[in-house]
């Protein structure tokens, strides 16, 4: 019986660079060849092809292995003139052909990949053009009749239709935050002013997202020019953020940014304004390819992971009728939708923009957008209303500290206040409560808050007994609190959910509740992502990759604990962001059986020189197989091919400031508590909810629901999304046989 002719996938990234191209490349290729096909790297985007030889060469298993935190692309990136003409996607084709590669996932731009859709219409020509003047045989030409495409988009601007996220945006964000932390240092110390220019021809994302994260006074996006008087607008902010007492101003301008006439706004056009209106000498800060720079988030390497993974998956399944795919991310979700279609939705924004239909613009990149710059204007431009009923609402934390927690706390305050309304800290969680810790918070007590770790407000472990509920009900009577919002982790939803459940008892607890999760366990009912894990994920991510850099010069395996307690998130992101060979789940627990199968894993892997095994433990995952009782068990039966050493990464996962994700997921949770408890407090409803972000949307779930959504002995939910990404880890950890 003839042998079938192996098939062959080829992989290359064009255009601009993105931080997490390398993790994507890496999916690819160990999903390539984890579902049996031969994989290819094109050096240099398409001029690879269309050179030949060097430029398309073979990639194993191990060619890929520890890139994923590495910038840049290590397959390189170019662009190509010859490939814009016919020629040169015939010289592109038929290098291609001549090594049976029919099947390209394209990292890039709209330009990239709108070169590889065209080379996949004209593929079936150039393959005749080539037969007919003898470059190549019929023999191979008819073996290959057409080329498959899969599309993931690689740019730090976020500008594609078809993507919630693209490939670099996430690091982008995380360059411009750090930037802009620094800058507000060195603001403050001299009560200056900064204009900072971020990258965003077409697309606002990053201006936008950075403003908000970095708790800037004001933002110049390319889809929403500001109204003819936006210098007076811009410079009476800053005098009411000075009227507040801050001592420092950023203004962020999208490098796109222009006014309702088209004429561009650029920095040095703020400076200018500042200059003559306010008299203040305003420094200009360009960041420009910085942006591009530097290791990929936690984010991008989880995200391109998991579309690496499925244009692999989607090439090595496509029908003739599929045509070219673009893989994108969508509420959490990979997501297959026409490549062309989403081009085209894309390119009919930029012809919005420049007919100036900008209202249109802003609706086409989608809902959320649209809701985070609302966000933004009512974040940097608080002028409370005058409420007909003004009220009381108090904000208090419970549980673990959560990076975050402060940039809420600022979010709700703001907002709140620009509702009219009285804002309440309680001091220490449910033991203020019962103590009566309360005060009011005005805006400037809540300044600067958006970048601050730790929880101002306090949080400590407290029990709520029965002998608690009358002190609790007489500090909500003695402050005359209207509502409540909790802004913290099981424990606290929990103990809220007790007192719902107490408004029979005690009617000062018939009052508006609202939960907003903030736990690094990510283990909260209502919501797939908890303020704090993204931080959390990027300290255990960071660490990772210092401790495999400390094993380079002998064979090593690590046994890593992270938090987490009974929910793996952390550990399973984790696992699939920085590339480690196992993950041990409280989901799945631990067996004998399993650790005797890692073992021999690693003396395979020992033997055949390779230097490094990672495993990573969730605290909770196994009561009987701690981690010190994993790593002797290892010890023990490594035969001497390698050592063992164990780490506990600790509280240094709940330190540190906020991710920029983990601010703007703060600011949006807590926009949605407000809206909560107004909609309740304005119909007379005591509606005690969680407030949360599911399939991408806030939604909000009654408190009465808890006992339904929760696995109470493992305090975790019924329902993780995240639990499906367990096969693109394992896939990916370990060659096939």
């Amino acid at each position: 019986m003839a042998q079938l002719a192996p098939r062959r996938i080829a992989v290359l990234t064009s255009g601009g660079d993105a931080q997490g191209m390398n993790a994507a490349v890496r999916a690819v290729v160990r999903a390539g060849i984890a579902f049996g096909a031969e994989v290819y790297g094109i050096r240099d985007g398409y001029q690879g092809a269309v050179d030949g030889g060097e430029g398309i060469v073979p990639l194993s298993w191990e060619s890929v292995g520890g890139i994923q935190h590495r910038g840049g692309t290590v397959i390189g990136t170019a662009r190509c003139r010859a490939f814009r003409e016919r020629a040169g996607r015939r010289q592109a084709a038929l290098h291609l052909a001549e090594r049976g590669i029919d099947r390209l996932v394209v990292i890039g731009g709209d330009g990239s990949l709108t070169g590889a859709d065209q080379l996949a219409q004209e593929w079936p020509g150039l393959l005749d053009e080539l037969v007919a003047d003898g470059s190549l045989d019929r023999e191979t030409a008819a073996a290959h009749p057409r080329l498959s495409i899969a599309g993931v988009v690689g740019s730090i601007d976020n500008d594609m239709v078809g993507t919630d996220m693209t490939i670099g945006a996430d690091s982008a964000l995380h360059r411009i935050i750090e930037a802009v932390d620094a800058i507000s240092s060195t603001a403050a110390s001299h009560q200056r002013t900064f204009v900072v220019e971020v990258m965003g021809r077409r697309c606002g994302y990053l201006a936008l997202t950075a403003a908000i994260a970095g708790g800037c006074d004001f933002a110049l996006i390319p889809e929403a020019p500001p109204e003819v008087g936006w210098q007076d607008e811009m410079c009476e902010s800053l005098r009411r953020a000075r009227s507040l007492g801050r001592r420092d101003s950023i203004i962020l301008v999208a490098e796109g940014a222009c006014d309702r006439s088209g004429a561009p706004i650029t920095a040095d056009d703020v400076r200018r304004e500042l200059q003559e209106r306010l008299g203040e000498q305003a420094r200009v800060t360009i960041l420009g390819h910085v942006q591009r720079g530097g290791t990929p988030s936690a984010f991008d390497r989880s995200m391109a992971t998991m579309m690496g993974y499925d244009a692999a998956s989607a090439l090595l399944s496509a029908r003739p009728e599929d045509g070219p795919q673009l893989i994108g991310i969508h509420r959490n979700r990979v997501r297959r939708t026409p490549l062309m279609r989403s081009v085209a939705d894309n390119r009919a924004i930029a012809t919005m923009l420049d007919s100036g239909r900008y209202d249109q613009a802003l609706a086409a990149r989608g809902d959320s957008y649209a809701e985070l710059f609302g966000l933004l204007r009512a974040l940097s431009h608080p002028s409370p209303d005058q409420a007909s009923k003004p009220a009381r609402i108090a904000i208090m934390h419970d549980g673990g500290l959560a990076p975050g927690m402060n940039a809420a706390v600022r979010a709700a305050v703001r907002l709140g206040h620009d509702r009219g309304h009285v804002m309440l800290g309680v001091q220490d969680g449910f033991a203020g409560l019962s103590s009566g810790g309360v005060r009011e918070l005005s805006l400037a007590d809540v300044e600067g808050w958006s970048g601050l770790g730790g929880a101002d407000l306090g949080t400590r472990r407290f029990d709520v007994a029965d002998e608690h509920l009358y002190a609790v009900a007489r500090t909500i009577e003695d402050h005359r609190i209207d509502a409540l919002i909790l802004i913290g982790g099981f424990a606290g939803y929990e103990k809220l959910y007790r007192l719902y459940r107490e408004r029979t008892r005690y009617p000062a607890l018939g009052i508006p509740m609202v939960c907003v999760p903030a736990t690094i366990d990510n283990n909260v009912p209502g919501s797939e992502l908890a303020i704090g894990a993204d931080t959390a994920l990027n300290t255990i991510v960071d660490s990772i990759d210092r401790i495999k850099q400390s094993a380079m010069a002998a064979n090593r395996c690590f046994v890593i604990e992270t938090m987490g307690r009974r929910c793996g998130y952390l550990t399973l992101l984790a696992a699939l962001s920085a590339g480690a060979e196992q993950a041990y789940l409280p989901e799945e627990g631990i067996e004998l059986d399993q650790l005797m199968a890692d073992i021999e894993r690693m003396r395979t892997r020992f033997r055949s020189d390779r230097s490094l095994f990672v495993t990573l433990r969730t605290e909770g995952a196994d009561d009987r197989y701690s981690t010190e009782t994993v790593s002797r068990i290892f010890a023990a039966e490594g035969q001497g091919l390698f050592d063992v050493r164990s780490v506990v990464l600790g509280h240094v996962q709940q330190g540190g400031n906020p991710s920029p994700f983990d601010r703007v997921l703060a600011a949006r949770l807590a926009s949605g508590a407000i809206e909560a408890v107004c909609r309740a407090l304005e119909s007379g409803s005591h509606e005690a909810v969680m407030i949360g972000l599911v399939d991408g949307q806030l939604r909000r779930t009654p408190m009465r629901q808890m006992s339904d959504l929760v696995d109470w002995d493992a305090r975790r939910p019924v329902d993780q999304w995240w639990l499906g990404l367990r096969t693109v880890a394992r896939t990916l950890a370990e060659p096939p046989n």
